[in-house]
């Protein structure tokens, strides 16, 4: 099974919560929200539903 394809548009961006030199994750929002490792790129993303993004931050905020 391969990694899924990234759309050549896609704007991605360090979490803010990320340390220097750490474990990174970089986020790409727009209609979907991707999250990959930032040492394993290579290994794909996973894609999120917005919505399904959302109530993922706010869970973790509690």
């Amino acid at each position: 099974m391969s990694a899924p394809r990234t759309p050549a548009h896609t704007s991605w961006h360090k979490s803010s919560y990320s340390t220097n030199g750490g474990d990174c994750v970089e986020v790409a929002e727009g209609k979907n929200v991707l999250v990959r490792d930032t040492k394993h790129r290579e290994h794909g993303h996973l894609a999120f539903q917005s919505t399904e993004w959302a109530n993922l931050l706010t869970t973790l905020q509690r």
